[in-house]
């Protein structure tokens, strides 16, 4: 289980960008810990080439990758960094902010994939 999740509030605790905080878009996982793309943070201008989309070219401002060593969930009941364990609770296993105690996850968790059509609606194939 990963101790950071798209969707995670995180505040970063080393580099060039120290103390920003930011949410989660999305994680990168690999060797050495993997990274992970934080809002507003490690900010990199992405040179276009001139094209029908973009008829003038020019540059524009994305979030880079960051290490996830770099980065450090933020606890909902003090609002500050903190590390993560992991407790067995109702037969799951779930993440736990160390100094408190609090639970890490949120209602948010919910995972991508097709909604169920309303009813009086029939998909059409």
């Amino acid at each position: 289980m990963a101790r950071i999740r798209k969707g995670d509030l995180v505040v970063v605790r080393a580099g060039a960008e120290k103390g920003k905080r930011g949410k989660v878009l999305s994680v990168l996982p690999g060797e050495g810990g993997g990274k992970a793309i934080v809002e507003g943070v490690n900010l990199v201008f992405k040179h276009l080439k001139k094209s029908q989309k973009h008829p003038q070219g020019g540059r524009i401002r994305r979030e880079a990758p960051v290490w996830q060593s770099k980065l450090m969930p933020v606890d909902p009941s003090t609002d500050e960094g903190t590390r993560v364990s992991f407790r067995v609770v109702d037969g799951k296993k779930v993440r736990v902010a160390r100094g408190s105690g609090t639970s890490l996850e949120g209602e948010v968790k919910a995972r991508g994939g097709r909604k169920p059509a309303a009813k009086g609606e029939e998909s059409s194939s």
